[in-house]
């Protein structure tokens, strides 16, 4: 598996390119800023990007959203509780970002996304978004805004749970293997057994 981390816009979002070794095609997860840099990483990888998978839809995950949906014509696909950030664009206004495309997909619990070879399934985590979710497959899940290493995800916006959040993450995350790499929508990487001992919101 093809994996390329890249640190992305004001807030330090983490943009993620994934793509298949074999069949050379790829997907971007939250393109939240600097169109430019992420399709040069793209290019650069080799990747034909089919799939542009959004764990949430706040503006520091989508900043990029337009400019790369153009340049490749790839597929987005967020949660079904979540399309509505797309069509109402009223946080990202306070951004200055252009206003990002509809939907091709709206994902469910469950899902799988085909990346050439490889499968991620889709787990639904709300708490920090209605529609936020994680990728998982091949031994990494990819958090969103839902884990961080030693954190979680704000709960304190006006669609946020954090009973609902708490509950995502221990029923979806805590019952993964220990060594189960997370990749973060902010910060460095960790895994499930770092968080399951160390963090201080799971602790006990």
């Amino acid at each position: 598996m093809i994996l390329k981390k890249l640190i992305v816009g004001p807030f330090a979002s983490n943009c993620y390119v994934v793509g298949s070794e074999s069949t050379k095609q790829g997907m971007i997860i939250d393109p939240g800023a600097n169109t430019k840099g992420i399709l040069k990483n793209v290019e650069g990888l080799g990747l034909a990007i089919r799939s542009i998978v959004l764990t949430h839809g706040h503006p520091d995950h989508i900043g990029a959203l337009k400019g790369v949906k153009e340049a490749t014509g790839a597929e987005v696909a967020i949660h079904a509780d979540d399309a509505r950030f797309l069509r109402r664009f009223s946080l990202s206004t306070l951004y200055n970002l252009s206003s990002p495309p509809p939907p091709d997909r709206l994902l469910k619990d469950g899902d799988i996304i085909n990346v050439g070879d490889l499968r991620f399934t889709v787990l639904h985590t709300p708490g920090h978004s209605p529609g936020g979710i994680c990728l998982l497959g091949y031994g990494v899940v990819f958090s969103g805004d839902t884990l961080f290493n030693a954190g979680i995800g704000r709960t304190d916006f006006p669609t946020g749970s954090y009973s609902q959040l708490m509950t995502s993450i221990r029923t979806k995350l805590m019952s993964l293997p220990d060594n189960t790499v997370v990749y973060p929508g902010h910060g460095s990487d960790t895994t499930i057994g770092a968080e399951r001992r160390h963090n201080p919101f799971l602790r006990g």
